[in-house]
């Protein structure tokens, strides 16, 4: 009889043994596809904070959890969404220049170097803050550059942009002192001049790969307790094209119009070369219509791009017909990647109330009154780096309007300088 009873416990077990080992089996399993979709839920979670940060969304507050063992596991796990938020940008220049002139003064042999430190911090999704430390003169809006001399001084640094922006999707709202917002070149706005006041731009994609858009600015010139205030108010309409093949262009017209009522906070680098009356005011008042066409023809090798930008500028408050400048552009090639080569032909002529030189470019001696040649050649030796040199040639468009400069004497500027940024 125990014979029997054992032969019918041993089958018994063996099927026993087998269905656990088949259970071990399918929990190893499980326990296997948990790990992978606990892989992917952390590599899922890493895109998002990624995106996010792209877009300055801010990831939402993660649930409480029950066990709290947990808790400081999501507290680490928050803090690099705010850092994700801040971004740090940067760039430091240091530039050589040479200045000859064949009947108005001596050659001139000078160093300069430029550094900026800026950031933004998304609040939420819709409020970022910014701001930028500068070199240079916190008088000259027009420039950051430092001029190596005085007896190894102490650079000048200030801040120049410190502002707020309101994020609704294809809308941009600013205030404080903010980066430039209008699509421009140097023969109106000099790329230095950050204004102040309100700002707002809306950019709006088409389904076609094309674009709309919209700038607006009131800019606080000067404020006179006193007095009359100087402001600006300005709007500028753009439309960006799709592609065509390789071809692409865009349109931009603005109109600015400036009440130059205070000129308390006014000092030279703020007159420059445009005409005054005799009790200090400006002769012209200043209402620009301002209209730049660009063109980019990618070709069959994107290393060699050609671009092509047309500047014309109308001053339709002159006192008389000194009032129109304008510029064209055309490049070759491309400065982004390590070993590209990009070359630049530039020619412009202004007269001498055509823009307000307070903030047109100050890349020669002239600010209005100029016709101008400008040679560049620039060359990426290693990401984030460049390297480029420049020619200006250059002298008073009319003669009557000229100056302390002789009116036929050809001026020359040569910059060399190497670019960090990051």
């Amino acid at each position: 009889m125990l014979a029997l009873a054992c032969a019918g416990i041993a089958p018994a077990f063996a099927q026993d043994t087998t269905e656990r080992a088949e259970v071990l089996k399918q929990i190893a399993a499980l326990r296997e596809q948990q790990a992978r979709i606990a892989q992917l839920q952390r590599e899922n979670e890493a895109a998002l904070r990624a995106l996010e940060a792209t877009l300055g969304v801010v990831a939402p507050a993660p649930a409480a959890t029950p066990v709290q063992t947990a808790a400081p596991a999501t507290a680490v796990a928050a803090a690099p969404s705010a850092l994700d938020r801040l971004k740090v940008t940067g760039d430091f220049r240091l530039r050589s220049q040479h200045d000859r002139s064949d009947d108005d003064a001596r050659d001139r042999d000078s160093g300069q170097v430029r550094a900026r430190l800026g950031a933004t911090f998304a609040i939420n999704e819709r409020v970022t803050v910014g701001g930028r430390f500068v070199t240079g003169d916190n008088d000259d809006p027009n420039s950051s550059d430092v001029q190596l001399s005085n007896w190894a001084d102490d650079f000048n640094v200030s801040l120049d942009m410190a502002y707020v922006q309101l994020n609704f999707g294809d809308l941009k709202l600013y205030g404080g002192k903010f980066p430039q917002p209008f699509a421009r070149t140097d023969l109106v706005w000099d790329s230095d001049v950050n204004p102040q006041g309100l700002g707002a731009t809306y950019r709006h994609a088409l389904g076609n790969g094309g674009a709309l858009r919209t700038n607006a600015l009131f800019f606080a010139v000067d404020e006179d307790a006193g007095g009359a205030d100087s402001t600006m108010g300005g709007i500028q309409l753009g439309y960006d094209s799709p592609a065509f093949g390789g071809f692409k262009y865009d349109l931009s017209g603005a109109y600015y119009r400036y009440s130059l009522g205070s000129l308390a906070g006014a000092d030279s680098g703020d007159w420059r070369t445009n005409r005054r009356n005799p009790d200090g005011t400006f002769l012209s008042d200043y209402e620009l219509a301002n209209l730049l066409v660009g063109a980019t023809w990618q070709g069959a090798n994107e290393q060699w791009p050609v671009r092509v930008v047309g500047d014309y500028v109308k001053n339709l408050g002159a006192a008389d017909n000194q009032d129109t400048g304008y510029g064209v552009d055309v490049s070759l090639g491309r400065a982004s990647k390590p070993g590209d080569w990009r070359f630049t032909y530039g020619y412009s002529q202004t007269d001498v109330d055509a823009v307000l030189s307070a903030f047109s470019h100050d890349n020669i001696g002239i600010a209005t009154n100029y016709k101008l040649h400008a040679f560049t050649v620039d060359y990426t030796p290693m990401p984030k780096t460049m390297v480029s040199a420049i020619w200006y040639h250059y002298k008073p468009n009319d003669p009557a309007y000229a100056g302390g400069n002789a009116p036929n004497d050809w001026l020359d500027r040569i910059r060399l300088f190497f670019l960090v940024n990051f």
